[in-house]
Order: structure tokens, then C-alpha cells, then sequence
């Protein structure tokens, strides 16, 4: 009987839907989160007749045949590009993204990662770093008489002194990508190129569908809890329904045992 192969892959989708739910729950609070989202295709199907087969020697043909569907598949996990609100926090180096765009950092092994999460700090030496030290590209040092620094939309950084002009430190470009759902996440709120993807493509902010810079914010995740929340019961259902299909099965495949 293929009713429990079937429900046991209806089953194991929605265990992974609850997994990706999960997943954005728990990242509610994280910076620039942006929604995952699990899809689904049907698997192949067993083709008993096929459409269009002659059914008698007088020429009928079938119209529609019978095709036996075998279950689901988890065809993609997603990410969902959104803009999230923005939060003031009138942190010096924290810069909120408006619109398209993804921060270019440099990892150690000297590859480029991509992230919305503008929370930067200052490293020993005096660059802008992320939290976990990976410096910005391009690379922009902060001398350290500066008293304080500003960021403009175009991400033009200004170092301020005590009775001088301000001094320009350098400008912070954008990457933007023609898929972005292409994106291979690597934690850390750190994203790499892939084929998928296609190649960064850099540039000033403001410019080419790129967004602007707001400084002393901070995007926000895009989870909306609720929503979260009632497809987490939809999933739950639905694990439900397929493990009742489960159990008439094998309520059958007893009965037919019994069968004298």
C-alpha cells in the first residue's frame, strides 16, 4: 500500500516547515534577519494509463488517464528579501540599510562575506570591524584623536576633530546581487557568492537600485511573529492529517490480514 510511503513524506515536509518556523522564530531579535520560507513540489507519479492512450480498436482516446501521485519533496528553503523596520540606537558606527544592498566584509582566508547587519565596532588598530572582527571593505580606519564620527546616506565616513574641519576617512560601498535568494548563509548574519547568485556587483550607495545609509539605526528582523506563529499551527495540522493517513493504512492493511 503506498498511502503510508506517501504520508510519511507528508510527515517529513512538515517537519521540515516546522524546522525553517523555528528557525525564524528564533532569530525575531537577531539583526537584519531576513524570513526564511520552506517550499514544496510534488514527487513524480506513476502513470497506470497515460492520457491521450487509444482505449479500443474504434480509436477512443483517454481523455485524462490515471496518474498516482507518490507524496512531496522539499523543492527549497528560501530567503525572503524584505526590508525591516529600522530601531534608533544613536550607536556612531551602527548603519541601517534603506532599500537594497549588503555590506562587504573580508574573512580571514581573505574571501569577501555580505551582510545587512550594521552593527560595527572599532578593532585595537582603529577599523571598522563587525562583531566578529572581520574588517569592512573597503577598509576604513578611524584616527584615534577623532572625537567623533558621522556617515552620510551616500556612506561617506567623517572623522570630526576638537577645533578642525571634519576629515573625510573614506566611503563605504555596497554589493547588490541580480538573485539574492542565491546567497549560501554562513551564520554570523554572513552571507557568500555563489553561482546562483551571481557576482557582487559594487558600487556607491544611492546609486543603481542600490539603498542609502541612515546612521545611528538598526534594521530590524523581518519575522512577523504572528504569522510565524499561525503557520506553525497550519504545519501542525497538516503533520496531524498525515499521520491519521498513516493509521488508516495500517488499519487496513490489518483488516486485509484478517481476511479469511
Amino acid at each position: 500500500m503506498r498511502a503510508l510511503e506517501i504520508a510519511a513524506t507528508g510527515m517529513l515536509a512538515q517537519q521540515t516547515r516546522v524546522e525553517v518556523i523555528a528557525n525564524n522564530i528564533s532569530n525575531v531579535g537577531t539583526t537584519a534577519y531576513n524570513l526564511r520560507r520552506a517550499e514544496f513540489a510534488d514527487l513524480l507519479y506513476q502513470q497506470a494509463q497515460h492520457a491521450g492512450d487509444v482505449s479500443s480498436d474504434t480509436g477512443t482516446v483517454v481523455p485524462a488517464g490515471i496518474q498516482l501521485g507518490l507524496g512531496v519533496r522539499t523543492a527549497a528553503v528560501s530567503m525572503q528579501s524584505a526590508q525591516g523596520t529600522l530601531r534608533q540606537t544613536n550607536g556612531e558606527l551602527d548603519l541601517a540599510l534603506e532599500g537594497r544592498g549588503w555590506f562587504e566584509v573580508q574573512l580571514p582566508s581573505g574571501d569577501s562575506a555580505y551582510s545587512r547587519d550594521g552593527s560595527f565596532k572599532l578593532s585595537a588598530d582603529g577599523q571598522i570591524v563587525t562583531s566578529e572582527g572581520y574588517p569592512l571593505v573597503p577598509q576604513i580606519t578611524v584616527p584615534e584623536d577623532a572625537r567623533s564620527i558621522s556617515v552620510n546616506a551616500d556612506g561617506q565616513v567623517f572623522a570630526h576633530f576638537e577645533g578642525q574641519a571634519p576629515q573625510e576617512l573614506g566611503k563605504i560601498t555596497l554589493a547588490s546581487f541580480i538573485n539574492e535568494k542565491g546567497l549560501e548563509a554562513r551564520g554570523s548574519n554572513l552571507f557568500t557568492a555563489t553561482q546562483a547568485s551571481g557576482d557582487a556587483q559594487i558600487g556607491d550607495a544611492g546609486t543603481e537600485g542600490r539603498g542609502t545609509m541612515r546612521q545611528g539605526y538598526l534594521e530590524q528582523s523581518s519575522v512577523d511573529i504572528v504569522s510565524e506563529i499561525t503557520q506553525l499551527i497550519e504545519a501542525q495540522r497538516a503533520y496531524e492529517m498525515n499521520s491519521k493517513v498513516i493509521t488508516a493504512a495500517d488499519q487496513m492493511l490489518a483488516a486485509a490480514n484478517q481476511v479469511r
